[in-house]
């Protein structure tokens, strides 16, 4: 009788939907001898390595040291999934700046495991508020050509600051 690892979730060839692309993190998080080797910490800026890229994909994997985080973005028109491997990350969610609102920003609180997914017209911000570095993958699709940074107005709406290409 031989025992053999389980067969490890293969992602979907060209994820599109935001269900697809966690399912897509799902698969890349589950091939840690793909990814741990190449983690790395970096100051003052957290680091970011591109795993995967297909037609209308890619992936991505970040680390986050304590404090370190991102500006308030969108992704371009792209949908995406991102999901914790290592730590804890906090995510603020915004209403895009076309939409007339009176909430603030959503807090989400995800640790080692947690996944999030959104769509196209996601606006958000992520921080490694914790005490230990953490690790996370992303999917995106299309790929991501562009982000737009914004600045939250004491209403809680939100100020664009600029669009910057995305660097490959």
């Amino acid at each position: 009788m031989s025992t053999s690892a389980p067969a490890l979730p293969a992602p979907p060839q060209d994820p599109r939907t935001p269900q697809e692309l966690a399912a897509t993190v799902r698969a890349f998080a589950a091939r840690r001898a793909l990814w741990e080797p190449l983690v790395r910490f970096t100051t003052p800026d957290r680091w970011y390595h591109r795993l995967d890229a297909g037609a209308e994909h890619e992936v991505w994997l970040l680390t986050w040291l304590p404090g370190q985080g991102t500006e308030i973005h969108d992704h371009g028109g792209a949908s995406g999934a991102f999901g914790v491997v290592r730590g804890t990350l906090t995510e603020r969610s915004f209403a895009p700046p076309e939409v007339e609102t009176t909430r603030g920003p959503g807090v989400r609180t995800l640790t080692t495991d947690g996944l999030r997914s959104f769509g196209p017209r996601h606006v958000h911000e992520v921080t490694n508020r914790g005490d230990e570095p953490a690790v996370s993958i992303h999917a995106y699709a299309p790929a991501l050509t562009t982000m737009s940074y914004y600045t939250e107005i004491a209403d809680g709406r939100l100020r664009l600051e600029r669009t910057d290409p995305v660097e490959k």
